[in-house]
């Protein structure tokens, strides 16, 4: 996955959106899950209904710094930093969909945060959501999938774009390794592995969440935690797949990306992105049929990451579920 929140965020300057993510830059309830282990959750905003928000793979709640803010405005809004990201301690296994949603009942559970949820997630973390839907469809009462991940995608996107995507897979996979390995012997400044594993997240997110970014990717718990979940991408899918069932009566809003994150800029898009691109639709397609509230809708302008490039249209899709659900 109207209202007119949009445009008022389109009105917001890069300067403000800076002070707006300082408040991602720190921790805010650190809940104890079981054994000592916490993990970091930030809610605001006062509403009948709470909408939480999962983030993609190797990211933390600080991925919606643009969108969280003007949701809060409008009902409660919370963001967690999974297990190993942000500013949660890291678990003894690897995130899974399974895990996540475990980890997202404690914490919740453990905070006093009351239902009933919209969930929000954006690819890995829209797999979690969903398996949480399933896990306790008495709390979910809408969802809001940002280019969710499915559980068949690897392998259709693979066939359609000729065994591609699973090379590319591989590189990203290989990338964390490089990483792992580059952040355990310590990055040093201005260096070659820092440019290509961190980049500058000064100039991207502003001065205090850039740092927090920077501190963030500098320690090899987050590399570690990044590699291993990307590695168990496939028990989550394997996970999500055993749930699938229709999720009910409740609003669904699928996001789906107007630009290929495969095409390259100012190239003629060819036929086999143009596959690529139609099967990615198709897929997305397909979270309509679980529910008979469930629609799909494209972003125009934006890739994977909907979120970062175009909040306004996320803020747009999440308070149109939560009037729904209201």
């Amino acid at each position: 996955m109207k209202m007119v929140y949009g445009a008022a965020l389109l009105a917001v300057s890069a300067c403000a959106w800076a002070q707006q993510g300082a408040e991602f830059s720190v921790p805010h309830q650190l809940i104890d899950v079981g054994g000592g282990r916490k993990m970091n959750l930030y809610c605001s905003g006062q509403g009948a209904v709470t909408v939480v928000f999962d983030a993609a793979a190797g990211d933390a709640g600080w991925a919606w710094y643009r969108v969280q803010p003007e949701v809060a405005r409008q009902t409660r809004a919370c963001v967690f930093d999974r297990a190993g990201f942000g500013f949660s301690d890291p678990a003894t296994q690897p995130n899974t969909a399974e895990g996540v949603a475990a980890d997202l009942h404690k914490l919740l559970s453990a905070a006093g945060e009351k239902g009933p949820y919209v969930l929000v997630g954006n690819s890995l973390g829209g797999a979690n959501v969903q398996v949480y839907a399933y896990r306790h469809p008495e709390q979910v009462k809408g969802l809001v999938l940002v280019e969710a991940q499915h559980e068949d995608e690897t392998d259709r996107l693979d066939r359609a774009s000729g065994g591609k995507i699973r090379q590319i897979y591989a590189m990203v996979a290989g990338q964390g390794t490089y990483c792992l390995d580059a952040a355990r012997k310590g990055f040093d400044t201005d260096s070659e592995a820092e440019r290509n594993c961190i980049g500058e997240p000064l100039q991207t997110f502003g001065p205090k969440l850039g740092a927090a970014l920077l501190a963030s990717e500098r320690k090899a718990s987050y590399w570690q935690a990044n590699v291993d979940e990307y590695a168990a991408m496939g028990t989550s899918d394997e996970q999500l797949r055993k749930l699938r069932r229709p999720f009910g009566d409740i609003p669904v809003l699928v996001l789906t990306r107007g630009v290929s994150p495969y095409a390259i800029p100012g190239e003629p898009q060819t036929a086999l992105n143009k596959t690529v691109e139609d099967e990615n639709f198709a897929i997305q397609k397909e979270f309509t049929k679980l529910s008979p509230r469930a629609s799909q809708r494209v972003v125009a302008g934006a890739g994977h990451v909907i979120q970062g490039e175009k909040p306004e249209a996320v803020v747009s899709a999440v308070l149109e579920v939560v009037h729904q659900v209201r």
